[in-house]
């Protein structure tokens, strides 16, 4: 696979936004993770130097209260059984939600418009029939090239914040780029930390309760212009340290359609892998410290058929 056609050469929607429906195949549900070929998990697996190992996963109860209000906050009980001399001990988890902290959206998560999510696919195919859901990820498995934009420490050197002026640029990603010396390629993750989730563990409980009521997060900027940029990075996926991947809140307004709330362009056209809340802070003091700012990340989705979405079960490997 390639990233030809460019994002202009790509057949429009009937929004007017590129779209990739039929670029895969008909029956394609994973979308931009074709573009994850052997050669490039090859390539990647020579990323490994040191043998450093990094987990990007949140614990399940970073968030409380839930930054999404519709999801609850899951509860751990540990059964014991066993007698005599054989004793054992197994985990529920009750009311958990895969999207509660560490996250893939699968291109079943959101509508590219009301009904149609990616390749055209109905709401039926969905759960009746199990297109876009999250265990086609995990037979394919998730293992690249990542490259982290730190846009954070970028930031930190000037003026900005994008703890407080939240959208996030094209001429922002390309700084962090050029700074950390990095190229894009083709089936690449671009891993966006932009200094939410170490802002977050800053906060009280009363700061959280009332961020999680009126949520405002930083992310990459709602246009067709960002849409342009990602695809023709040639990436498979983009991930970030924040709620959405891009600023939050988005505009929902139909007038604002399609690119008023990103996701409906990024998953349900162009079928993007997106990553969220990732935790981003090791790797990155460690990036900062070597100078290295590519690494194999490996992801496995959990294998739920007909699962909306998984926890991100992710390393990252320099």
């Amino acid at each position: 696979m390639t990233t030809s056609p460019t994002y202009d050469e790509l057949p429009r929607d009937l929004s007017g936004a590129g779209s990739a429906w039929g670029l895969y195949g008909d029956e394609d549900s994973i979308g931009r993770l074709n573009l994850i070929t052997p050669d490039i998990v090859r390539d990647a697996v020579d990323l490994v130097r040191r043998g450093a190992t990094f987990g990007l996963d949140t614990p399940l109860w970073a968030f409380d209260p839930p930054l999404d209000s519709t999801r609850t906050t899951a509860r751990h009980r540990v059964l014991r059984g066993g007698a005599g001399a054989v004793e054992d001990l197994d985990d529920v988890l009750d009311d958990y939600f895969p999207q509660i902290a560490s996250q893939w959206d699968s291109l079943a998560h959101i509508a590219a418009r009301p009904g149609v999510f990616y390749n055209g696919r109905s709401v039926d195919d969905v759960l009746d029939r199990g297109f876009n859901t999250i265990d086609h990820w995990s037979r394919h498995g998730v293992v690249t090239r990542g490259v982290l934009l730190d846009v954070a420490r970028d930031y930190a050197k000037g003026e900005r914040s994008p703890a407080t002026d939240g959208s996030i640029s094209i001429a922002d990603l390309e700084a962090a780029r050029e700074a950390a010396g990095l190229s894009f390629s083709e089936g690449c993750a671009i891993v966006l930390r932009t200094g939410f989730l170490a802002s977050y563990r800053e906060l009280g409980q009363e700061a959280r309760r009332s961020l999680a009521s009126d949520l405002r997060a930083p992310g990459i900027e709602h246009t067709e212009a960002m849409a342009r940029y990602l695809w023709d990075s040639g990436a498979a996926a983009v991930i970030s340290d924040s709620f959405a991947t891009e600023v939050w809140p988005p505009d929902f307004s139909e007038s604002a359609r399609p690119y008023g709330f990103l996701h409906r362009v990024l998953i349900g056209l162009l079928g993007f892998a997106i990553g969220e809340l990732w935790n981003l802070e090791d790797l990155a003091q460690d990036c900062a410290t070597d100078g290295v700012y590519e690494f194999l990340l490996a992801s496995a989705p959990l294998n739920v058929t007909g699962g909306i979405g998984s926890p991100a079960n992710a390393l990252a490997i320099k």
